[in-house]
């Protein structure tokens, strides 16, 4: 499930994953999958070790709110609207609250959800840009400080909530961990995975 999370740009905002077979991200309104943030992190973290980056990511864009959906009333089966939902209706939320766990495995309904959100979404690259001294991200629109960028990673890290099932982290997560932690990149200067 997504938290909130305090931009400089935007104020607090939602990152996360939004359903636990599918290893797909939500920034707000951009959408992008796991595994690909895992690989532009580990990118990051090899390159540049002066802090400044410049750097573009492939994520799709949802305008309008209604084509986002209602994330609460689809995990509760009582409304379900745009892409959220459409992803809700093909793979619910669990009946047992102990199956409530983000699934490893996730990354093996991509074409199908893929094919939804190209429905809903403008595929489309965004600048993601750190300041010289890395004391901040800006990812699309989105501004954060290096401590909420390393929060979002911890996040990713845990599998969010409701944490990844049995612990099981997928291999892009591992990977993406020991980047971070063997950066000699300011931007990753004392990230702490949790």
């Amino acid at each position: 499930m997504p938290l909130a999370f305090e931009s400089i740009s935007h104020g607090t905002i939602a990152f996360g994953f939004f359903n636990i077979d599918s290893d797909m991200l939500l920034l707000d309104r951009y959408f992008l999958f796991a595994t690909e943030f895992g690989e532009y992190i580990s990118s990051m973290a090899k390159n540049d070790k002066d802090g400044a980056c410049e750097t573009s990511w492939q994520v799709y864009y949802i305008a309008d709110p209604e084509d986002i959906g209602d994330l609460m009333g689809a995990i509760h089966a009582v409304r379900h609207t745009g892409f959220i939902g459409k992803t809700y209706r093909r793979f619910p939320f669990p009946l047992n609250p102990e199956d409530f766990k983000q699934k490893p495995e996730g990354y093996r309904n991509r074409e199908i959800v893929e094919s939804m959100i190209e429905k809903y979404a403008e595929a489309c690259p965004i600048p993601v840009i750190t300041d010289k001294n890395a004391q901040e991200i800006s990812i699309g629109a989105y501004r954060f400080t290096r401590a909420v960028f390393h929060q979002l990673l911890n996040y990713v890290w845990r599998g969010g909530y409701p944490r990844w099932k049995d612990e099981v982290r997928p291999g892009y997560v591992m990977a993406m961990k020991q980047a971070a932690e063997q950066s000699g990149n300011s931007l990753f200067a004392g990230i702490v995975f949790e």
